[in-house]
């Protein structure tokens, strides 16, 4: 069973940068893909970054050039790492950290592990 733990949201104003952190554990294979998904309310889940064992990495248009998704595989743990900059109020939404160890894709049916969430909340 793996264990998620997203952490960093927080209110910044336009322009501002965070870092969202994951931790997984409880896994006996390492995940073959990591997720950072965003929800804002009334929206459809949108995959935001992904990051494959291999480090190939994968990013909405709406974010390209401006979020980067980072991992570093400690013992037992899997820190993954997405850095926001350059933010805007429309990247206002919970975003989740996620687990999948088939394909990796931005498609959030392939990720069968998932965090609680962190709410990034940007202001004009």
């Amino acid at each position: 069973q793996v264990q998620l733990v997203e952490s960093g949201g927080g209110s910044v104003q336009a322009g501002g940068s965070l870092r969202l952190s994951c931790a997984a554990s409880g896994y006996t294979y390492t995940p073959y893909c990591m997720g950072w998904f965003r929800q804002a309310p009334g929206e459809e889940r949108e995959g935001v970054a992904t990051i494959s064992s291999a480090g190939i990495t994968s990013y909405a248009d709406s974010v390209k050039g401006r979020f980067t998704i980072s991992e570093d595989n400690a013992k037992n743990t899997l820190y993954v790492y997405l850095h926001l900059n350059s933010l805007k109020p429309e990247d206002t939404a919970m975003y989740y950290c996620a687990a999948g160890f088939s394909v990796c894709s931005r498609r959030s049916s392939f990720f069968g592990y998932w965090g609680q969430g962190t709410q990034v909340t940007v202001s004009s």
